[in-house]
């Protein structure tokens, strides 16, 4: 009966160690990577007006209905670090 109980407490500190990861997980990074996936999207088709010294600029998109949505930040592609 002691292992049987061993057994049952390994595995109930398990489960609660999974549960307390995917917690954090679906609390924390996932509406940040959710949020960066959605920006590199709309950045690939964005109309952006940027100067060459600009590393990002503010751009504009048009969504699936076909409004323009403004504010979204992108890279600008002519960037340089030199």
């Amino acid at each position: 009966m002691k292992e049987a109980t061993g057994e049952l407490s390994t595995t109930m500190i398990a489960v609660v160690a999974i549960a307390a990861v995917l917690t954090i997980f679906t609390t924390l990074l996932l509406p940040y990577l959710k949020s960066s996936i959605q920006s590199r999207m709309h950045c690939a088709d964005a109309i952006c007006d940027c100067s060459a010294g600009e590393k990002t600029c503010s751009c504009s998109y048009y969504d699936d209905s076909g409004n323009l949505v403004d504010g979204i930040t992108c890279s600008n592609p002519d960037w340089s670090n030199d």
